[in-house]
Order: C-alpha cells, then sequence, then structure tokens
C-alpha cells in the first residue's frame, strides 16, 4: 500500500521565499527511509510561484492569474530539482508528474494518470507531484494542492495521506490568536468538527490553510483512507505519521470505501448541472440506491449534454452526483413521465435518467 505525503508552501518556503533546505533535507531523508523499509510514496507538493517569486525577487506573491503562472514557470523546474537531488542522496530516483483539475476531472485523463503512477511505482520511483499552474485557471487557487492531494491518495488508493504544514495539527480554535486553543488529536466523526473554529488563513505564499487541509483529510477519510496532519518542520514526524504513532491529528478512514468510479464521480470531477426531485425519488435514492427515474424529477438546471456529471438535489439538499443518460434539453421534455411514456420519446434510449451504477450519495 502507498503514503502520500503533501508537503504545504509553508514548509517549502520561509517567510523570504527561500527554500526551507533543513525541512526538506529532513522530509526527504525520511522519504528515503521508509522507501528502503519498502513503502511506496507519492508526493504532493506546493511552492512552484514561491519559488519562482524568490527567482525573480518579487517583493510579494502575485495576485494577477498571468504573474501567477508565469511565477509558477520559472520555480517548476527548480523545485523538482530540489527534491530529485536530495532524494537521489537518499539512493532514491524521483520523476516529476504535474496534473490538473482538468486531469481529474476528465476520466480517461483520470485513468491515464492513475495508470502512470501505479508504473512508476512498479518501478521503485517517488513521483513529485505538482498542480501545472501554468497552464491552471482558477485551480491556483486550489487550496494549496490539499484537495489534489486528496484526490490522488483516492486515486491510487492509498493506505495513508499525511499533510504536512506548519502548525502541530488540527486546533479547537487558532493557536496564533488564541492561547487556550487546544490540539485535537484525532477526529473519528467528522460532524465532531462544526465544534471547531478551523481558520482558512493562508501563509503570504500559498493559497490553503488549515480549512482545506480539513476538507482535504474529510474527502480522503471519506473514502477509507486514514489521514494525519501534522507539523512537518518537527524532525521525524513523517516516519512517525507513517507508523501510526499519535501525533498531530489523525482522522479515521471510513470501512465502507466506494468502487474507484464511484469515488471519482464524487471528489474528482465537478457538475455541471442539477437535476431536481420530489422527495419521494430522493428518499428513494438515499433508502434504495436505485436508479433515477424521469418520473421522479420536478426541474431541470443549466445546460449539461448526455454523459455529464450532474447534482441531484430534492427539498433537503444534495442527494448525489450522477452521470445522466440524457441531456438537459431531453430530461425537460421527460420530467414527470412515467416509463412507457419516456419510451416512446426516447425510442431505444435509456429509460433511467441516471443509472444506479453511475450514480454515488454525497
Amino acid at each position: 500500500m502507498t503514503l502520500v505525503v503533501k508537503l504545504g508552501s509553508s514548509i517549502v518556503a520561509g517567510a523570504d521565499g527561500a527554500l526551507r533546505a533543513d525541512v526538506l533535507d529532513s522530509v526527504c531523508a525520511q522519504v528515503a527511509e521508509l522507501h528502503e523499509g519498502g513503502e511506496e510514496i507519492v508526493m504532493v507538493t506546493s511552492g512552484a510561484i514561491a519559488r519562482g517569486r524568490r527567482l525573480l525577487g518579487l517583493p510579494r506573491r502575485p495576485t494577477a492569474v498571468d504573474e501567477l503562472q508565469a511565477a509558477s514557470a520559472v520555480g517548476q523546474g527548480s523545485l523538482f530539482r530540489a527534491y530529485e537531488e536530495r532524494l537521489a542522496g537518499g539512493d532514491v530516483r524521483a520523476a516529476q508528474v504535474l496534473l490538473t483539475a482538468f486531469d481529474m476531472s476528465e476520466r480517461i485523463h483520470y485513468l491515464n494518470a492513475r495508470q502512470t503512477l501505479q508504473r512508476l511505482l512498479a518501478w521503485h520511483v517517488v513521483p513529485v507531484i505538482n498542480e501545472n499552474d501554468t497552464t491552471a485557471t482558477d485551480e491556483i487557487t486550489f487550496g494549496d494542492n490539499d484537495f489534489l492531494s486528496a484526490q490522488v491518495a483516492i486515486m491510487i488508493e492509498a493506505r495513508k495521506l499525511i499533510l504536512l504544514t506548519d502548525q502541530a495539527g488540527l486546533f479547537t480554535a487558532d493557536p496564533r490568536n488564541d492561547p487556550d486553543a487546544e490540539l485535537v488529536g484525532a477526529v473519528t466523526d467528522t460532524a465532531e468538527l462544526d465544534r471547531y473554529q478551523i481558520g482558512s488563513r493562508a501563509s503570504q505564499f500559498g493559497s490553503g490553510g488549515m480549512r482545506s487541509k480539513v476538507v482535504a483529510a474529510q474527502m480522503a477519510s471519506g473514502s477509507g483512507i486514514a489521514v494525519t496532519i501534522c507539523d512537518g518542520t518537527a524532525e521525524g514526524t513523517l516516519c512517525a505519521a507513517a507508523a501510526g504513532e499519535r501525533i498531530g491529528t489523525s482522522f479515521t478512514g471510513r470501512d465502507n470505501r466506494a468502487p474507484s468510479f464511484k469515488l471519482w464521480l464524487r471528489w474528482a470531477t465537478p457538475a455541471r448541472g442539477r437535476i431536481v426531485v420530489d422527495d419521494g425519488a430522493g428518499r428513494v435514492l438515499r433508502e434504495r440506491g436505485s436508479s433515477l427515474l424521469p418520473v421522479g424529477i420536478t426541474g431541470i438546471e443549466g445546460t449539461f449534454a448526455a454523459g455529464d456529471p450532474v447534482e441531484v438535489v430534492d427539498a433537503g439538499g444534495i442527494v448525489g452526483k450522477g452521470i445522466t443518460e440524457h441531456s438537459s434539453e431531453v430530461l425537460r421534455r421527460l420530467a414527470g413521465l412515467r416509463s412507457a411514456e419516456v419510451t416512446a420519446i426516447v425510442s431505444g434510449g435509456a429509460e433511467e435518467a441516471i443509472h444506479r451504477d453511475r450514480f454515488v450519495l454525497t
């Protein structure tokens, strides 16, 4: 089984934008130690923009999209070399892998990326993944790659996701502002997170924050993957977390791991529209796992094609997400009709609006 290790911008770069050589030395040495012990390791890093800013001598983190993309283009190669050289010192070969949200959301791209990562791991290579900020647009604000690391962990069915940050873990309040804040040692039920004041403030070199890490932890743990959020600047933290020691904040992975396709559908692909259903249809979807039939549809929101992912909602909120069998235009004609009437309109087509095999509760 595989470990996914995520390094945030605050771990990679210091306050002046320079690489934190001592931290990278320590983390890469621990990766080499784990690798030698038989662990498969995938690293997900942030910091290309921070590195580019430093190399360009920019006084502060850019805000315009083209500036962010250009800074990333300058910093990406230098950042990877920093990992490559340190891992090579531990006799570990690294590979640079650049992904975008599009790669994760399009099924064929997703499967190709998974196959490539699996091949690299089979060759005992450590992939170092970063988001391809140079071609991305709004993905640059993608939670400092926290969400990407969760999606990668889900993609390759990792045994654990370790999120390295500059904090000891999740606290009941922001420890930088509240002296009474206490470390949350373990989260077994994500409902308890509502009791904590989880901040969203990012560092000046990244776009994440504790909130994005908690959401990433919820994504991965909800998919059956154990997660630890811990202080990557402390010596030995990574090895301790990998060994299951009580360190930082741990999230227990749920036992009900869904099939790979449904995990992709839930977490990696954005909905392109909405199907509104009545309470009866919503209840059947939640309790029986049945297909969605047009008779239960009361409305269509947005424009989408057959084969697109869509959200299904009722009066109680979002029920789930599925791949629609028909376009929004056709579904507007089919809404509220029984199966015999549907067959007369779409002769030879699917009777379902969404088949149960292509639907997942959210």
